[in-house]
């Protein structure tokens, strides 16, 4: 029998029996803050970025528009799978609001939990829960140091380790 996956960023996960607009609104412009200090260049960033940590799994940052008010982007693991796949978990589309500064999740798929766009929107409830789990996750990440700068390399291209790696603020 296959065991779940357990993130150290989901023990004890607060979820409030009913949650409100006006709570959801105070957790995505948490969020939104914490994206701001995982990736304080977001506006000028393109493409995908990958953040590496030694001891560490690969965090990748991939935008797919941008716009003066907007940035639709892709946040995501990539755990190695044999000696040359990966797999993503978890993986999120998300949606930044510059002028509101609202993050908003749009999908979110991982191993423990799925929000999953089909035929029905998600309710208040399962928005709740999506950006509930990226907040735990956004302070996971920066606390292992994970960070997106300008300055970094594209992804792809691996880091050099003859060249020090810029620090987050």
């Amino acid at each position: 029998m296959m065991q779940p996956c357990a993130y150290p960023w989901t023990d004890s996960l607060p979820l409030v029996a009913r949650p409100n607009v006006g709570a959801l609104l105070a957790l995505c412009e948490e969020n939104f803050a914490r994206l701001g200090r995982l990736a304080p260049d977001l506006t000028a960033l393109s493409g995908r970025r990958c953040s590496r940590r030694q001891d560490g799994v690969d965090l990748v940052l991939e935008i797919e528009s941008q716009t003066r008010y907007m940035t639709l982007l892709r946040l995501t693991y990539l755990f190695p799978v044999g000696e040359t796949g990966v797999r993503a978990d978890p993986d999120a589309r998300l949606r930044a609001y510059h002028d509101a500064r609202q993050l908003e999740v749009l999908t979110l798929e991982q191993s423990l939990w799925s929000m999953r766009n089909g035929y029905a929107p998600p309710t208040l409830a399962h928005k709740w829960r999506a950006n509930l789990f990226l907040a735990k996750w956004l302070n996971y990440c920066l606390g292992q140091g994970h960070c997106f700068l300008l300055a970094q390399p594209p992804f792809p291209e691996p880091a050099r380790p003859d060249r020090q790696q810029p620090t987050c603020p």
